[in-house]
């Protein structure tokens, strides 16, 4: 089953024997195997049992809250791994560090090389005319492995998604639906709105599998230090971002999963966020796609969304122990 959504308000979430169950006005509403569970989310109000949240320790599945609009609130998880060289390996390339800046330019061109191949494949696909767009990250990409400073690197991480987003609004081919630029704080339209959750869910999975690998979560090198901020887990989330959450959305509003009486907005905040069945039914297909396979680049076999992140994690701790000589991102055509 992998990760579990619970999205009812107000649920009881407790465990009886070896599985997980969820209750709501005194009704099964939820009932798995735990063995069967490798993460569980929670949006929005919810009661867990301390017998739960042992279990769940004991079996080293973690345990992550987010509001009912999917914005992040923090997650509960078990001890970090004892491997302590893979951290100390991390801490010691912290800063302007040679080993940072190859890591900032590999992650800002999977990235931005994710972006393009997006746009090229639609235009061939489509009658679409989005080569302007493509010209400009291509121009952003072409001057990153002569780039040694990383705040340069970040203009041009910002450069090149400028250009991926100033033509998202020609990728949706649902009239129902608009996008004119990345709003995020809140999301203030139904496209930002499920960009916005979708890139919650992937910090989810993406913190998930570096803390498997044994990294301190916190300390990044593209995204800068913040109280609380897994840095680390935002820069590896950069290459699967278009993999995986826009590539999401796109097919959902693209194939009309979802109308405008899926969204609700706050009447204050001016908040947009999905309906409690909005939420199932996009939950559904983000999991559809962290379940589905592509053969891998560089390890050249078969594997899901899903195992992937945790494969570019160790791919990241193998370069920062020294036992290979580049991270490669994960770039798809």
């Amino acid at each position: 089953m992998g990760t579990v959504y619970i999205t009812q308000e107000d649920c009881f979430i407790g465990k009886i024997d070896e599985r997980l169950t969820v209750k709501f006005d005194k009704k099964l509403i939820l009932d798995v195997p735990l063995i069967k569970v490798d993460g569980v989310v929670v949006l929005g109000r919810a009661t867990i049992s301390p017998a739960t949240i042992y279990e769940l320790l004991q079996r080293h599945i973690p345990l992550t809250f987010l509001t009912e609009y999917g914005r992040y609130l923090g997650r509960l998880e078990p001890e970090v791994t004892k491997n302590l060289f893979v951290r100390k390996a991390q801490w010691q390339a912290a800063g302007e560090s040679s080993q940072a800046i190859h890591l900032v330019q590999s992650f800002v061109r999977g990235k931005l090389k994710n972006y393009r191949n997006i746009l090229i494949r639609r235009q061939r696909d489509t009658n679409l005319d989005l080569s302007k767009n493509i010209q400009r990250i291509e121009q952003t990409i072409a001057p990153i492995d002569t780039t040694q400073n990383i705040n340069s690197l970040r203009g041009l991480e910002g450069a090149g998604s400028a250009a991926y987003f100033g033509c998202f609004n020609q990728l949706i081919r649902n009239p129902e639906f608009e996008f004119s630029v990345r709003d995020r704080r809140p999301p203030k339209d139904p496209v930002n709105s499920l960009l916005s959750f979708g890139y919650s869910l992937l910090r989810h999975d993406v913190q998930g599998a570096i803390n498997i690998v044994g990294f301190d979560p916190y300390l990044g090198y593209l995204h800068c230090e913040r109280y609380g901020r897994p840095s680390l887990a935002l820069d590896v989330m950069e290459e699967f971002r278009p993999l995986v959450t826009d590539a999401v959305v796109l097919s959902a509003l693209n194939k009309r999963f979802f109308t405008p009486a899926d969204f609700v907005t706050e009447p204050l905040s001016g908040a947009v966020s999905l309906t409690p069945s909005g939420r199932k039914t996009f939950l559904r297909l983000y999991t559809q796609k962290k379940q589905s396979e592509f053969k891998h680049p560089v390890l050249g076999r078969k594997c899901s969304y899903q195992e992937a992140f945790e494969l570019q994690a160790r791919l990241l701790a193998k370069y920062l122990m020294g036992e290979t000589e580049k991270y490669p991102p994960l770039i798809l055509k």
